[in-house]
């Protein structure tokens, strides 16, 4: 039996957790011995790791495999990873985030594993970190993706970064595979139920707009609220949703306040049952300063829910065809005229619905287990495995 095992630096809240975990089950149903590694999710992060038990999955702990980097540290999650991958002997390691990327990658290197690839989701050589930092990471990127069989991405945008902005990898050495979720649940439920709204006293008639994520600078919530108080100016019976946490909620709240915006933004911290709350949100902003393939966006496009977001990543290939209004991003002006287009034009809601079904095809799991598969069999078919 082939073995797969899939190591993420840890299963917080975001795109890549729900993504991983019933990926892990599609492949084990189509005969791969699947495995998953994970490390410690950090403080306010969120933690996604429930999803492994309601999956019957148990995951390898590998502690040491976090999001903080030290340089003595990540040498030692190295060598527990060599050990893990000894033991384990899989055919195929495949890493995710930064972190597990190298020190994923390295391990599998020093292990002998036949097979090493590197999704990435997204990345972090535009908007996280100082210009000196940036540098050193791309040096690694570089590094670790020539000890790659080859690297993976989840859009064409994001490919074209990687390749001609960011020189991480040659053209030919970096292929798209589009990622997808559960989405069962929300492709089922009926547009127009209002029980959310009513436990936060929300009255039905109001426009809803609302941005889901982690509260952290590159999801550029002060972006979200700048937009939101131009767009009240046109629209003062608009209310705004911010859906999540993390470690700038205080200083969101702070901006609330100070852009008087305290009876009309309401923050609703995690929410895991999300079939209610598309079912009634109006409009979905996406603010981010970077992005992979946003799973919010996903689920908004889904649910017939229309959206405005910030023209990064793979925003760009989500949005293609008119499926959304871009913008360009720190444009307040532009995303609070967009939030106030969206919500007016008759034509939008109508063609946020038209789109559900095809929408649901391309990013349910089990067509993107599909994907992932058939690329796992090809090279292994190219490397006499199977």
């Amino acid at each position: 039996m082939i073995r797969i095992l899939n190591v993420i630096s840890r299963l917080n809240i975001g795109g890549i957790s729900p993504y991983l975990i019933p990926l892990t089950r599609c492949l084990r149903e189509a005969g791969f011995d699947a495995q998953l590694a994970a490390g410690s999710v950090g403080l306010n992060e969120g933690d996604m790791s429930y999803l492994t038990t309601q999956a019957g999955i148990t995951v390898l702990d590998v502690p040491r495999l976090g999001r903080d980097i030290s340089p003595l540290r990540d040498l030692a999650t190295v060598r527990d990873l060599v050990r893990l991958f000894r033991q384990q002997r899989p055919h195929i390691v495949h890493t995710h985030t930064a972190k597990a990327g190298f020190a994923g990658r390295l391990a599998a290197k020093l292990a002998g594993v036949p097979l090493i690839f590197h999704t990435y989701h997204g990345h972090v050589f535009g908007q996280y970190f100082s210009p000196a930092k940036t540098a050193l990471y791309k040096l690694l990127d570089r590094f670790t993706g020539a000890l790659s069989t080859q690297i993976v991405t989840v859009a064409q945008n994001l490919r074209r970064e990687l390749t001609e902005v960011h020189h991480i990898a040659a053209p030919d050495r970096v292929e798209v595979v589009i990622p997808g979720y559960d989405l069962r649940a929300l492709r089922a439920l009926q547009r127009g139920d209002h029980s959310f709204r009513a436990r936060l006293g929300i009255p039905p008639e109001a426009p809803l707009v609302g941005i889901v994520g982690r509260i952290v600078p590159i999801k550029n919530h002060a972006l979200f609220l700048k937009a939101a108080a131009l767009a009240y100016k046109t629209i003062p019976e608009a209310r705004f949703l911010i859906v999540g946490d993390g470690e700038l909620r205080a200083q969101t709240e702070a901006q609330v306040d100070a852009l008087g915006l305290r009876e009309r933004v309401i923050f609703t911290g995690w929410i895991t049952d999300l079939p209610p709350l598309y079912s009634t949100l109006d409009l979905l902003v996406l603010c981010s300063k970077a992005e992979g393939l946003p799973s919010s966006i996903i689920e908004a496009l889904v649910t017939g829910v229309p959206v405005a977001a910030t023209a990064v990543g793979g925003v760009v290939d989500l949005l293609a065809d008119h499926l959304g209004a871009l913008v360009p991003s720190e444009d307040a002006d532009a995303l609070g005229e967009a939030i106030i287009t969206q919500l007016r034009d008759p034509q939008v809601k109508p063609r946020a619905e038209a789109n559900r079904t095809a929408a649901f095809d391309l990013y349910h799991i089990e067509p993107s287990a599909q994907r992932i598969e058939a690329y796992y069999r090809r090279w292994l078919g190219l490397r006499g495995l199977i």
